[in-house]
């Protein structure tokens, strides 16, 4: 399957933010592959943004993983039972990332489905709330921190520019606008809580 190169990721992190809306995340779980289309993230930057778990260049044990080149997985533990999935970005030694907030299912459904919400019907409160949130794609997509570090542009966890890189029909186009606001859930970071470094796709209608 192609896949975006490392250089996609080696980009200013606001932007790199923006331009990884619509494309698709693929899991390798064995000979199974998960796929779904981004349709929202935030950016971190730790140059910068108090959010940003690395701000003002702290290396921990937790933000070493920022520190790596772009183009890897930072995948970290929060409220002790949710993962969060990001992407590492801009040049090695600036620690910045996307945080993946929000994915629509395009392979792998039921495999998703069942690593949601094991053998439970799929009603349409759990269908509404399916992969709309960083711990739930997390979920979904069987991340955790033993996935923490990995190579983007290798075979197990990787991003896509189409669904035809996956061999998927091309969907019925519509027409959609990025739209951008405040991070969710960064009301300690001061004023870097009011950077509008959240996007996601909304339909035009």
């Amino acid at each position: 399957m192609a896949r975006l190169p490392r250089e996609f990721y080696d980009d200013d992190t606001v932007q790199v933010a923006q331009h990884l809306l619509g494309k698709y995340l693929v899991r390798r779980l064995g000979d199974t592959f998960l796929a779904g289309r981004i349709t929202e993230t935030e950016a971190y930057v730790g140059r910068c943004d108090k959010a940003c778990h690395a701000y003002n260049y702290r290396r921990t044990a937790r933000t070493e993983t920022l520190f790596l080149g772009p183009g890897h997985a930072y995948i970290y533990l929060i409220y002790g039972m949710y993962h969060c999935l990001n992407f590492v970005t801009e040049p090695e030694g600036e620690p910045a990332a996307v945080l993946i907030r929000g994915v629509e299912p395009a392979a792998g459904a039921e495999v998703i489905r069942r690593l949601r919400y094991g053998d439970k019907p799929l009603t349409a409160y759990r269908l509404k709330n399916f992969l709309n949130g960083p711990g739930k794609v997390c979920q979904g997509f069987s991340l955790s921190r033993a996935e923490n570090g990995l190579d983007l542009t290798g075979d197990t966890l990787f991003v896509c520019d189409s669904p035809e890189d996956l061999g998927l029909p091309t969907p019925v186009p519509i027409r959609e606008r990025i739209c951008a606001g405040p991070r969710i859930g960064v009301d300690y970071a001061e004023e870097a809580r009011d950077f509008p470094w959240r996007f996601w796709l909304e339909t035009e209608v």
